[in-house]
Formats: C-alpha cells, structure tokens, sequence
C-alpha cells in the first residue's frame, strides 16, 4: 500500500510541474540560445507553457521589477541605478552566469577590409568618419551607413561601455530593434556596418577583426578579443521567499541550462558555455 502512495505522489508532483508555465523575458542575445533550452525543455515537460520574449535585457530586468516574469535574459549586470532600486525595494536578483559572446562587428562580405581597430569604430559611431576612405584610401569614397542596437539592449549597453568610452552617438547612426534587423540590414547594404553577438552572424555578413583579434570562441576564452562579454538571466529571490529555489519549474530551468546538455546547447547557438566547453 505504501508503494503504491508513493508512486501516486511521485506521479501527482511530475504533473503539477508539467502543468506550470513559464515567462521568460528580456535580451535579444541571449534569445536564441533560450528558444532551443524551451524547446528541450518542452520535451521533457510536455504540460509546460512557456512564453518567451526577447525585446531586450532592460525590459527583462523591468518584468523582474513588475513581476510579469518568472525569468530575465541579460546580456549585461545590473546598471547601478537599477542595483539601487533593488536594494531600496528590498529584494534580490539572483545572477546566474550562462553564457560568454563576442560582440561582433559586421559588414557586407563585399567590402574590401577585414579588421578594424577600437579608435576607428568610435570614430564612425560618433560620427567623425562618415565614409569608408577616411579608415583607407583603398576603401570605396561612399558614405557609411551606421546601424545600433536601441537602447533598451544590453547589447548596445555594452557597446557604448566598451567601444565609445560613455561618448555620445552620432545622430546619423539608425537605431534597430533587434540582431536580425541588423543582420538584414547590414546582408542588404554594401555600405552598412553594425554589431550583433556572434551566434547571430551568418554568410550573409562578414564579422570583422577587432585590433587584429578574430570573435571566435578561443578568443573569447582567452580574453584576446576585446569586445567580450557575460551572459546572464536573473531571478527574483523575493519570489522564493529570499532563499534559492530548490523545486518547481524555475529550479529545473536553471539547472538544466547550466547542466552539460544545457551548455552544449549554448555552443550549438553559436556562444560560448560558461561551463565546460559544450563539446
């Protein structure tokens, strides 16, 4: 009789978490990486409901605050000010480190050049280089056409950290709402030059060399190429009563994308695991 309560608990507990759901919200990068962790997922919870989005790591981090999400996908930490509201509404977002990316610097694979320093990309997102000749006067006299991620991204956080040194953009440089819009616009125009985390990048797009350093995995690792950077998702312990989740969806969630099959799926979206080497 005993045995056959226990199974039935067993079985009641699996179902009530098959039947839970799931909102993920927040970075654009870390999106497809979090699309193919549903997806498996989904395969072992066939119950879960599981709504995703990836309108940026601010608005993520946003829905932790109004909590309209049970998780947020950042491809930054938290901003001070945003630490500081935490800190006043007395609660705590929980980092969990999943991923790195090299943010990779992209244009059309017909444009003669193959690597760009630092120096040179403040100068074009500031706008005191307006056309390709004034990097090289072997480059073509056209005006280049400048694309950003907008501003709700971590992404274009982590660009004005690391490449523009806090300095302000260009008026001319047109503002995406998203890594494929850039992708696209970029495959489009021969003129067009952008940034994207480097799962995102395609034959369509030629990813460039950063002061003579290539966005691969190695030099992501090795700390070479210099526009890298963590991956996040964050909770909110204040949901779990301030202590760390050890049952539910949300705790199999996270030890699964943490987990060897978890991080092989970050290598196979083209990032680099935070964990092991995802082979």
């Amino acid at each position: 009789m005993k045995k056959w309560l226990f199974v039935l608990l067993v079985t009641v507990m699996t179902l009530m978490v098959q039947a839970q759901t799931l909102v993920i919200k927040g970075s654009n990068t870390v999106y497809p990486i979090a699309q193919l962790w549903v997806e498996e997922m989904q395969k072992m919870y066939p119950k879960l409901v599981v709504t995703l989005e990836g309108a940026g790591s601010t608005t993520g981090i946003k829905a932790l605050f109004n909590e309209t999400t049970d998780i947020a996908n950042a491809s930054r930490f938290l901003k001070p000010s945003e630490i500081e509201e935490m800190q006043k509404a007395g609660r705590y977002f929980a980092p969990i480190l999943i991923a790195y990316d090299a943010l990779s610097v992209i244009v059309h694979p017909s444009l003669p050049l193959e690597d760009i320093s630092i120096e040179t990309l403040k100068k074009i997102y500031t706008g005191e280089i307006t056309e390709w000749n004034q990097i090289d006067p072997k480059l073509p006299k056209r005006p280049i056409v400048v694309y950003s991620r907008n501003t709700a991204s971590g992404t274009f956080e982590t660009w004005v950290e690391k490449v523009l040194g806090g300095a302000k953009l260009s008026p001319r440089v047109q503002m995406l709402e998203s890594s494929q819009a850039e992708i696209e616009s970029v495959a489009k125009n021969p003129n067009a030059i952008a940034y994207t985390g480097m799962g995102y990048v395609t034959s369509q797009v030629k990813a460039l060399k950063v002061n003579g350093v290539a966005p691969t995995v190695e030099n992501v690792l090795n700390g070479s190429y210099p526009i890298s950077r963590p991956l996040f998702v964050f909770i909110d312990l204040k949901r779990f009563n301030n202590t760390w989740p050890m049952e539910g969806i949300v705790a199999e969630y996270i030890r699964f994308i943490v987990s060897p099959k978890g991080q092989r799926i970050v290598r196979e979206a083209g990032f680099v695991p935070a964990y092991g080497t995802g082979e």
